[in-house]
């Protein structure tokens, strides 16, 4: 039996080694760009949080089968956050005194949940979330979609990729008391079939109806409801779609923007009105990539002030599996731009010092730690994505010069060493 321990992560980790690491920086440098532009600012929080603040608000799967909780040396029960949505509550609701609302803000956190690894699901994902506090108008739903819009174009994607789909927990309990005529008791659990409604066979669905009170006559008039899209909404009265945020949306000129569907749901006990996923066309991966909704009464756990909030959150697993379903995902980019090379060991300092100076110029520079054959040196250099070598042997450095090799076309050249910087920023910046 070896006496080593395992290699591999725990099950449901990850690890990213620098060429993945650097297709995944730049996907998020590109969302980043976006949400800031938006005016968003980041911020974090503890990856450590009380687990009363999932068990109140997260619903029963996460609370009861998800989360990772511990006990600490004072005898509080801890959870590692599944979500960032309540940590913001929090924090919103700590510093609500200080700030000037409605706030835009988001963050990129790592959050764990104990689930079966499967495609689109670990047990540590990486989110990005955005959230608007501090305001009801629906004109917050409309500006948290353009940005979804933009940061799917950002990474590549088109509308024919994928769509924003929409739903209201408003106009959702209109169609089940106003069409199918479902008492207010039975709604939630109503809601959770429906929530499941495309991943099971219409007898299930008939039977979980059933069990639940339903006669099948309401479940004829719940499953025609559901089918009839955006049609269903003339059937609810003026009073429901006027409290509906999304229902405005529907009969204003951002309707563009998100696809009505009844069949939204989302699991958490936090929202209360608006609530979106954005899903993939492609049927090779066609299942929801992420999602969010309009929550505004979350700060209630932590304060008696009233702070509406609105946003979402995008989980790395899907998004990644949506760019590779898509052949999205952009190349790794190379470790360096240059390669310093000293021919004899004599000359490491001069090594250091032509590096240090490519580097000032925010060129991305190494040198050997230690001296080797120049072929081997070349070759490791171009392994590793380099533009360009600068040769530093001991009668060009003598006299005051370099030679700059062009790995790419392997024309080399000798120059002045203060004018090295110059001549490698238009190989370098030429090809970027």
């Amino acid at each position: 039996m070896s006496s080593y321990l395992p290699t591999a992560p725990y099950r449901g980790t990850r690890d990213f080694l620098p060429a993945e690491m650097s297709v995944r920086q730049q996907v998020f440098h590109r969302l980043y760009e976006v949400v800031e532009r938006y005016g968003f600012v980041r911020y974090d929080g503890p990856i450590l949080e009380s687990s009363q603040i999932y068990e109140a608000k997260s619903g029963r799967e996460i609370a009861e089968l998800q989360l990772y909780t511990l006990t600490d040396r004072g005898g509080r029960r801890l959870a590692l956050r599944p979500e960032m949505t309540p940590s913001v509550a929090r924090m919103i609701a700590g510093s609500a005194g200080t700030l000037q609302f409605p706030v835009r803000w988001y963050c990129h956190v790592n959050c764990h949940r104990y689930e079966r690894p499967q495609r689109g699901r670990v047990r540590e994902h990486w989110q990005i979330n955005a959230d608007i506090f501090g305001s009801e108008s629906r004109n917050c739903e409309i500006e948290i979609f353009e940005m979804i819009h933009d940061m799917m174009a950002a990474v590549g994607a088109t509308q024919e990729m994928y769509v924003l789909r929409a739903n209201d927990r408003v106009l959702l309990e209109g169609i089940l008391s106003t069409v199918a005529g479902i008492a207010p008791e039975r709604m939630k659990d109503v809601s959770s079939v429906i929530d499941r409604w495309e991943k099971y066979p219409r007898e299930q669905l008939l039977k979980d109806c059933i069990e639940l009170g339903l006669s099948e006559s309401q479940f004829g008039r719940l499953e025609d409801a559901l089918k009839a899209g955006e049609d269903v909404l003339g059937d609810l009265p003026a009073e429901v779609q006027d409290r509906s945020p999304l229902a405005k949306i529907l009969k204003s000129e951002a309707r563009d923007l998100v696809k009505f569907d009844p069949l939204v749901v989302r699991a958490f006990e936090y929202y209360t009105s608006t609530v979106f996923e954005v899903f993939d066309l492609s049927p090779v991966n066609n299942r929801s990539l992420f999602g969010g909704g309009r929550y505004n009464d979350l700060v209630g756990l932590f304060s008696n002030q009233k702070i509406p909030g609105v946003g979402f959150g995008m989980g790395d697993v899907t998004l990644f599996d949506f760019l590779d379903t898509h052949a999205l995902l952009p190349e790794p980019r190379a470790e360096i731009d240059v390669g310093v090379i000293a021919t004899d060991e004599t000359l490491t300092d001069a090594a250091r010092q032509v590096a240090r100076q490519l580097r000032q110029a925010k060129i991305r520079t190494s040198t050997p730690p230690e001296a080797r054959k120049l072929g081997k040196e070349i070759a490791r250099a171009d392994k590793a994505g380099a533009k360009a070598v600068v040769i530093i042997g001991p009668e060009d450095w003598k006299a005051g010069n370099v030679t700059v090799r062009d790995l790419a076309t392997g024309e080399q050249s000798v120059c002045a060493e203060p004018d090295v910087t110059r001549v490698l920023e238009t190989v370098v910046k030429g090809r970027s």
